[in-house]
């Protein structure tokens, strides 16, 4: 008995929750929502920013900014491309020289988007100027907030929340309209190599290299005696000196013999 009961119990809470999601879902059907979106007139800001390739380490970027500023990006993506010379490069292809440009369009567009909310029901009660409860088409009830100014049709007739008695039949449209700014920025980079040098003016001599030669070491030179020069006078001085030294022998040798 206690299960019979029990399973009764839990299709009966089945039931009740099928019930309400259906009742959910046709209150929400009453209510009829569009909305629209009115689009104002586009304004675009360019900006340009020049600069010149540094260095390239891996991923990193130096650039040195139009103005002289050093401007430092790391991690660039491996998506990111330039234009250079009409071909797409990447980080990895930036060379030091390199003379790029980006420019950025943004798009500023104001719009305005309405939501109207249309819903026609019976009074069956009202709390103004807060609420209403009406009987829908599908003779189901459902609860309104009331906003401020909001303007109901009796009959073809505008009233306010006041003016809503039990029974009358009417139709409440909702405008809700919300600015918004939409804004867009598109950002190209292209670049150019750096111009090659100018070519020397024709017939002008091409300097190959420079600097000063390198000086050969010092060497000692031994002076020589002139081609005229002769040894006789060396030789006489000898002779001269021999004679005189055969002349300093005899006389001591004289003077020995006397002693004895």
């Amino acid at each position: 008995m206690n299960a019979r009961t029990g399973c009764m119990r839990a299709v009966m809470i089945l039931a009740v929750g099928a019930i309400g999601l259906a009742f959910a879902v046709k209150m929400s059907a009453q209510v009829q929502t569009t909305t629209q979106e009115q689009a104002g007139e586009s304004a675009q800001e360019v900006k340009v920013e020049r600069a010149e390739v540094i260095a390239v380490s891996g991923n990193d970027l130096v650039l040195k900014m139009e103005d002289g500023s050093i401007r430092h990006i790391a991690n660039v993506p491996e998506s990111a491309r330039a234009t250079v010379e009409g071909r797409e490069v990447g980080i990895h292809e930036l060379k030091p020289g390199m003379h790029l440009q980006r420019t950025i369009v943004t798009t500023t567009t104001p719009k305005v988007i309405v939501t109207t909310k249309h819903v026609t029901g019976k009074v069956w009660h009202v709390n103004p100027p807060l609420s209403v409860i009406l009987t829908l088409e599908n003779g189901e009830n459902q609860s309104f907030e009331i906003p401020k100014g909001q303007k109901f049709m009796v009959n073809g007739q505008e009233v306010d929340a006041w003016g809503l008695k039990k029974g009358m039949k009417v139709t409440a449209t909702k405008v809700v309209e919300e600015p918004v700014t939409e804004v867009e920025a598109k950002a190209s980079i292209t670049g150019h190599m750096p111009p090659p040098p100018p070519a020397p003016p024709a017939g002008e001599p091409i300097l190959i290299a420079t600097g000063e030669p390198t000086p050969a070491p010092a060497t000692t030179e031994v002076a020589e005696l002139p081609a005229t020069g002769s040894n006789l006078p060396l030789i006489g001085l000898i002779g001269v000196m021999i004679l005189v030294g055969s002349f300093a022998i005899r006389a001591f040798r004289k003077v020995s013999h006397k002693v004895v």
